[in-house]
């Protein structure tokens, strides 16, 4: 398609929005086929990209408004609560620690004490960004902040660019699986999983249902990519280049020190959420505001709010919109009920690789994480409802399922953003050669963790 991919995608989105909302539909009222008419037309813009999804976002917001399809109370629902400031306050604090110079410290460091052959910076990777997914509560800026460090060892020990681009994919890659460990570790969807799910779920108790499953996944992806980007030539790290990186940061900063403290603080709130009983959101916003105070501040400034993207937010709101103005008007249900089997397999195995298989195949139409989200967990919390099983499960599991999968890069954002030479230096052919066989491991966490792990959990 090329170039000619957003007019087609434009003219698709309008065409199936025209039919949708113009054929007579049995067993929907009006409101839900008109729901369902824009969300597949946003869907589709999203899918082609056919402009920035801010634009798309506010369209289809403006349109259930307009045509009186759900109220603006409900259509705006996420801005009521915690949600969207969990998303504001995790994107100012990953600039915090960024900036301040913290993270690149703590990763020279590291790398410094566990760093001398191919097979432990691949292993280092992952450990360090598991590490600053505590400090960092997005993938994005871990990634490119891991990426500088690794751009010094690469020059300072002469990789070969074919060895750079193994480096430099696993970076990326690393963020897919270590992302799903903590709550915070994707602020962005991870806490719209449990939003869509209609539950509460504490930053522990979080970690207690996904932390073993996601662990397991990176470890396998450790595996795989050991296995699939051998090394042309052994490694011969230069220690001395990047101690002398480290030493040019100089003494840990008055910023760094305020910075450390407040992560700190931070954390220890995000994992005592469920005995103070204030939601991750607000601990998360009161945080950023106190990095920005005289005297007990002084790290966020003006600038600061320049790297929180209204067009993520906007986004994430037409996403849980989607969802929940579909639950309202009946689009769920109908979809479930038209496009999934009429009888739900009581097997909970089974069932989770029908869950992980349709979130799959839809995810790889679609091509987006959270549009695909927007329709599938909603969908499977129709099709399930009758089991009288906890609505964590189903959601959840399309969750693992959608977040973990991608064979090309745009199919996952954490891949497209550091695709390029400029970037991850990867390309679209290191993705398909480890994106076809992690499905595999995808289908493992799912259905032979996440399932007899939930149930010892007490969950199932």
């Amino acid at each position: 398609m090329g170039k000619n991919k957003p007019l087609i995608g434009f003219v698709i989105g309008i065409v199936v929005a025209l039919l949708i909302a113009n054929v007579e539909i049995s067993n929907i009222e009006r409101a839900g086929q008109l729901c369902m008419a824009f969300s597949f037309m946003t869907v589709i813009f999203w899918a082609f990209q056919i402009t920035q999804a801010g634009y798309i976002s506010v369209l289809y917001l403006m349109l259930l408004c307009v045509f009186k399809v759900a109220e603006p109370q409900l259509v705006f629902s996420t801005w009521a609560g915690s949600f969207m400031y969990t998303i504001i306050g995790a994107y100012l604090i990953a600039g915090a620690v960024k900036d301040s110079g913290l993270g690149e410290r703590i990763a020279y460091k590291f790398l410094l004490s566990f760093v001398s052959s191919f097979k432990s910076i691949i292993i280092a990777i992952f450990a360090l960004t598991f590490i600053l997914s505590l400090l960092i509560p997005h993938p994005w800026p871990r990634a490119f902040l891991i990426m500088s460090v690794m751009a010094v060892i690469i020059k300072s020990a002469n990789i070969p660019k074919e060895d750079a681009v193994k480096i430099g994919f696993t970076v990326f890659a690393a963020s897919v699986p270590v992302s799903l460990i903590f709550l915070t570790g994707d602020a962005v969807i991870s806490p719209l999983a449990i939003q869509t799910s209609g539950q509460q779920l504490s930053w522990l108790g979080w970690f207690k249902l996904m932390g073993p499953p996601s662990i397991v996944a990176s470890l396998l992806s450790i595996v795989m990519i050991l296995y699939l980007f051998k090394p042309t030539k052994e490694l011969r790290l230069n220690r001395d280049e990047i101690k002398a990186k480290l030493d040019s940061l100089g003494s840990m900063s008055s910023v760094e020190k305020r910075t450390t403290f407040w992560i700190a603080l931070a954390i220890i709130l995000w994992m005592t959420d469920s005995i103070h009983g204030q939601e991750i959101g607000w601990v998360t916003i009161f945080i950023a505001i106190c990095m920005s105070m005289p005297l007990i501040g002084g790290i966020l400034t003006v600038k600061s709010w320049g790297g929180v993207p209204i067009h993520v937010l906007l986004f994430l709101t037409a996403a849980v919109a989607i969802g929940r103005v579909g639950g309202v008007t009946g689009m769920n249900v109908w979809v479930a009920n038209t496009i999934l089997p009429s009888t739900v397999p009581q097997n909970p195995f089974i069932l989770a690789a029908f869950i992980s298989t349709v979130s799959i195949i839809i995810h790889m139409l679609l091509g987006s994480v959270i549009a695909v989200m927007g329709i599938v967990i909603p969908a499977m919390l129709a099709f399930t409802s009758s089991m009288g099983i906890n609505s964590l499960i189903p959601a959840l599991m399309a969750y693992t399922a959608v977040a973990s999968h991608y064979v090309l890069p745009f199919q996952h954002l954490n891949m497209l953003v550091g695709l390029g030479d400029d970037n991850g230096m990867y390309t679209q052919k290191e993705t398909i050669r480890f994106g076809i066989p992690f499905i595999v491991v995808i289908y493992i966490v799912t259905v032979a963790i996440e399932v007899p792990w939930w149930k010892i959990c007490g969950l199932w």
